[in-house]
């Protein structure tokens, strides 16, 4: 069988994508693949290189460079990235994968939903897309309100929902089991029940997971950030940027703490980024999973079915 029709199909959806950023104003860049510089998550590991003596990092998302671009005046930009993980490999994960991401100076959550719901009517021809806070989610699906439910009615609810809990967790710091548990809730249980039968757009998140949000001016106790949900799917996520470079330090270096409880590799902090973060604009970042947006659009159940390669055949 030819490969040709899968690679027209992307290459369409790409070319839609790229109309529909450029349209207004954004420029597509390229960054680097491999730096001494990434942003520690708690859940992602990335790949270690060495180029000559000095160790560095398979990027796990454009985001620090990207965001070294806006702080010098880039303006509106876009990229598909190639990103790197460890250890993730399944129907929707893989350990290379394409990422789309852009950032749009100015932007609010409600110019950006506008936006999200013109690239995902271009893509998957969906008409709509539902803004829903994390609040009403969670009380709605799994019986609880995040924005006021302790560590011990999280771990009840989970438990009420078989949420498989590890057993790890009871050697956690309480703030870390919260937000464990509320991962595993909202992926578990809440998320299959999001974007039926338009796409969703769960907003206004605990504060606790602010990630690079900024917290809501009105409201301290939520962070400015989503998550687009397709068909049950995650399929993209972003925040109105924190643009003070300290707030994000702090963050940063409470991440590695929690990586070093969870046993993990202490990260290098971005400090080339940090040291310009304060110039950034505000405005909004969004990063959206092109391999599962492919997957969504040819009613497959795995991002295998759309690629040729993958980190078993590459």
């Amino acid at each position: 069988m030819s490969i040709r029709p899968l690679l027209q199909r992307q290459a369409t959806v790409r070319s839609l994508i790229r109309r529909r950023l450029e349209i207004q104003g954004f420029l597509e860049v390229d960054t680097p693949i491999v730096s001494r510089e990434l942003l520690p998550e708690v859940s992602i590991d990335p790949y270690s290189v060495i180029q000559g003596t000095e160790n560095k990092f398979l990027q796990t998302s454009p985001e620090p460079h990207m965001k070294r671009l806006l702080a010098e005046d880039s303006g509106p930009i876009y990229q598909f990235a190639h990103c790197f993980r460890q250890d993730e490999r399944g129907p929707h994960h893989d350990t290379e994968f394409t990422m789309l991401e852009w950032y749009e100076p100015g932007a609010t959550l409600t110019s950006t939903a506008e936006l999200i719901q013109r690239l995902l009517h271009d893509s998957l021809r969906t008409n709509g897309l539902q803004r829903l806070c994390c609040r009403d989610a969670f009380i709605q699906h799994a019986n609880i309100d995040p924005i006021t439910a302790n560590v011990d009615a999280l771990l009840k609810a989970s438990h009420f929902h078989n949420v498989i809990i590890p057993d790890s967790i009871s050697r956690l710091p309480e703030e870390q089991q919260w937000s464990l548990a509320f991962e595993l809730l909202l992926s578990e249980v809440v998320a299959p029940q999001l974007g039926i039968p338009q796409p969703t757009m769960l907003e206004s998140w605990p504060a606790s997971e602010s990630a690079f949000a900024r917290l809501d001016p009105t409201n301290k106790q939520v962070a400015l950030r989503f998550e687009v949900f397709v068909a049950g799917i995650e399929l993209m996520n972003g925040w109105q940027e924190e643009t003070c470079s300290s707030t994000i330090r702090n963050r940063l270096e409470e991440t590695n703490q929690i990586r070093m409880s969870f046993e993990k590799q202490k990260l290098p902090l971005p400090d080339r980024l940090l040291a310009v973060h304060d110039n950034m604009p505000e405005g909004v970042g969004v990063a959206l999973g092109f391999d599962r947006l492919m997957m969504l659009a040819a009613g497959t159940d795995s991002i295998d079915a759309i690629r040729y390669f993958n980190s078993e055949n590459s």
